[in-house]
């Protein structure tokens, strides 16, 4: 069913309910009030009638009919009667000769208990009211056909139906125009969107000036094509960068082979291509390994294995680690002040990936300071860890300092230091994958300190 449709349909049911408890309600209350009325003016009139009879003495039962037949009454066809303690009638007056009213013992000696009592005969409606004063005591019946208030109530009745049907049609009209101008921001939304394709990421929704949820809706919608335009032109970026990487070192050994297959040579030259093969492939190899690495922190905690780890021995891994990479490298660990328990050191996470992380910032700042040393340093609040790297190189520039963590990517001045490009980036995936954050602050005097924040295990849920 189509969603204009399902508003109109809704919209009109709730109206439909709604109306039909007011209608109900105003005819229910006017038949309560016709009631009350009623029943008012058969009281009022038994009052009267009892007074005069209990006046015998100047008030004969002649006299009384006369006096009945003359009262004008709000209503028709009506019947009066007394009766005495013994439950017999003692008087009766009726509009229509021969007209009477039956009641019963019970009726009578429920108006003596309750001082009235209220019903129902054919098309009358009748009341008994017990009457006494210091001459005597009787119960009055008085009944009658209330024929101009059930007329007002029939009309009334026909009012509310015919207002009920037309509300309803003109709720359900209106509301299917209503339902077509809600959603004409939808349509709107629609038409752009199926006008955006991967090869028109830079358009955008118009989201207008009306701050309400079409608005936040097409806010969140350029939002989102603002992240998959970002992640196109970056995979964009991979894919070039990482296929002239692979294709460097698959050229050059292409090309030495080819060159010593053109001729004999001699051994000793033989044995210098193919040194100069094994380095190219050795960096190739290098370079495999390390897409791989970044494919996998490419990817989300799911499909890792994790567990609870220790970051202080994951740190004091580092300068082995660091070493076997170059062994120029040197790293000074510094713990300030660890606490005593050791749930203030427990993250959870991968510890290889971890590892790989902080592995690649450490080299990454051995490679670029000046006595090839870096400083590391653990600090640990109550819901977090910090790791500091600091190296004494020479800085990296505001400008650059966000275009590091993109894939490949690699400072002008630095080009010619060895590596890919792809050490921080992985770095960054990793600590990401672990709920943390990296952030860097240089100084092109100082140096660079690179800090690590992971949240710790006791403050965090499982990933």
């Amino acid at each position: 069913m189509p969603v204009r449709l399902r508003i109109t349909l809704i919209f009109s049911g709730l109206v439909f309910v709604i109306l039909l408890l007011v209608c109900s309600g105003i005819y229910y209350f006017s038949y309560k009030a016709r009631i009350s009325a009623i029943k008012t003016r058969l009281i009022n009139r038994a009052i009267t009638t009892a007074r005069l009879l209990s006046q015998h003495e100047i008030f004969d039962r002649n006299l009384m009919q006369r006096i009945d037949s003359s009262t004008t009454l709000a209503i028709t066809n009506k019947v009066v009667q007394a009766y005495d303690n013994e439950n017999r009638r003692i008087y009766r007056y009726s509009d229509a000769p021969n007209d009477t009213l039956t009641i019963s013992d019970v009726q009578l000696d429920e108006a003596r208990t309750n001082g009235s009592a209220f019903f129902e005969s054919g098309e009358k409606e009748a009341v008994a009211y017990s009457y006494a004063d210091n001459q005597t005591s009787m119960v009055m019946a008085v009944a009658g056909e209330d024929v101009e208030g059930r007329n007002n109530l029939d009309s009334l009745l026909r009012i509310l139906i015919v207002s009920f049907l037309v509300g309803n049609i003109l709720v359900l009209i209106s509301g299917y125009f209503f339902s077509n101008g809600l959603l004409l921001p939808i349509k709107k939304i629609s038409e752009d969107v199926a006008e955006i394709s991967a090869q028109n990421l830079a358009r955008r929704i118009k989201a207008g000036n009306t701050k309400d949820e079409w608005h936040q809706l097409s806010v969140t919608l350029n939002e989102l094509l603002n992240r998959l335009q970002d992640s196109f032109e970056m995979q964009r970026r991979f894919i070039a960068n990482a296929s002239h990487e692979l294709s460097t070192p698959l050229t050059a050994i292409s090309s030495q082979l080819e060159v010593a297959l053109q001729r004999e040579r001699a051994a000793e030259e033989y044995r210098s291509v193919m040194q100069s093969t094994y380095q190219d492939v050795q960096h190739l190899n290098k370079l495999t390994q390390t897409l791989l690495e970044f494919a996998k922190a490419s990817g989300n905690a799911g499909g890792l294995e994790i567990d609870l780890v220790r970051i202080d021995e994951v740190l004091m891994n580092l300068p082995a680690a660091v070493s076997k990479t170059n062994t120029a490298y040197s790293v000074l660990l510094e713990f300030d002040a660890p606490p005593e328990n050791e749930e203030s050191l427990l993250v959870f996470g991968n510890e290889e990936l971890l590892m790989t992380a902080l592995k690649n910032i450490v080299v990454n700042a051995c490679k670029y300071s000046d006595d090839h040393r870096a400083v590391v340093t653990l600090r640990v609040s109550e819901a977090n860890c910090f790791v500091y790297v600091k190296d004494n190189g020479p800085g990296i520039a505001d400008a650059e300092r966000e275009k590091i963590f993109q894939p490949f990517y690699r400072i002008e001045d630095n080009r010619f230091a060895g590596g890919f490009g792809l050490g921080l980036p992985l770095a960054q995936r990793i600590i990401k994958i672990h709920k943390g954050a990296i952030e860097i602050e240089s100084d092109q005097e100082k140096g660079t300190v690179v800090t690590v924040q992971l949240p710790l295990a006791k403050t965090l849920q499982r990933l």
